[in-house]
């Protein structure tokens, strides 16, 4: 089998720099890294390294460097997307490779972070490194398989053989930040085989608030993205709901009292902002790029 590993970043070359070197100590080496970044000072590649490095420079947003990521993978059989700030376990590729061959029936894999900062103000790299290097081994362990509505965008693998029959891509109508593109973009190979939850796919996702959207745009997609997404059928309407029910709670608490990690008046108004674009007919996830 061949497995590429693909990563968008955006102006966080420090920490990428730690990601790569774990996806090189890999006990089962990709066979292809690609990593595109959103300006040249985001990466350089090194002279040489254990498998080959490509670099690409796209224009900034998870969805539109993905896709290039993807075109620059149709030789292999598989894609593993890790965001710049996931520190995988050294055997994260190898359980890729097993899970993949034993489960004919698997489209997509994803798993949950043995600690994740994305809800807090974020790991440092020293924090990541230990628990990672913690880790106990897989080798005996059986893996849960839990079947699971969509990926986690953080750390997400597919086969490529069914994106490619299907002409999948990554929703460019999400831009920047593309916040649900990944549960969009799994959405669309669910009808093809199981998305699951895998138990051995470990690593720490540092959550780091560095190279992110405003909080005024980041506001606007909380309401926008799920409402486009209800539209273009990939998401129920319950869970849409869901989601904007709940940010937009949060951000009105927590604007009294924000945490210093996170913009939420920002956010609020961003909010605000996508209510009133309904209320006018006008809602559109691409409204954030008008904004400042």
């Amino acid at each position: 089998m061949k497995i590429a590993v693909g990563i968008a970043t955006a102006g966080r070359r420090e920490i990428l720099a730690v990601t790569v070197r774990l996806v090189t100590q890999q006990t089962r080496q990709p066979d292809r890294l690609v990593i595109c970044r959103a300006a040249p000072d985001d990466y350089e590649a090194p002279a040489q390294g254990p498998f080959p490095i490509v670099v690409l420079t796209g224009a900034k947003g998870s969805a539109v460097q993905r896709n290039l990521i993807l075109a620059a993978v149709d030789d292999m059989d598989a894609i593993v997307f890790f965001d710049d700030d996931f520190f995988p376990a050294n055997d994260y590729v190898e359980q890729i490779e097993h899970l993949l061959s034993a489960h004919q029936d698997i489209v997509a894999l994803t798993g949950r972070p043995m600690e994740d900062g994305v809800n807090g103000p974020g790991l440092s790299i020293e924090h990541g490194l230990h628990v990672v290097s913690e880790a106990p081994g897989n080798a005996s362990a059986t893996p849960t398989l839990t079947d699971t509505y969509g990926t986690y965008g953080c750390n997400m693998s597919f086969r490529l053989s069914l994106i490619r029959d299907h002409a999948v891509t990554f929703d460019e109508n999400l831009p920047l930040y593309g916040w649900q593109e990944d549960i969009d973009f799994s959405s669309r190979l669910a009808p093809y085989g199981r998305i699951v939850d895998a138990s051995s796919l470990r690593g720490v996702h540092l959550g780091t608030k560095s190279g992110r959207t405003s909080g005024l745009r980041f506001g606007y997609s909380q309401i926008a993205n799920p409402i486009y997404l209800v539209r273009k059928g990939t998401m129920p309407r319950s869970y849409a709901y869901l989601l904007i029910r709940r940010n937009v709670a949060a951000n009105l608490l927590g604007s009294f009292r924000p945490e210093p990690w996170i913009d939420r008046r920002g956010r609020l108004a961003g909010n605000a902002l996508a209510l009133a674009d309904i209320a006018i007919g006008r809602i559109s996830p691409q409204r954030i790029l008008q904004f400042e």
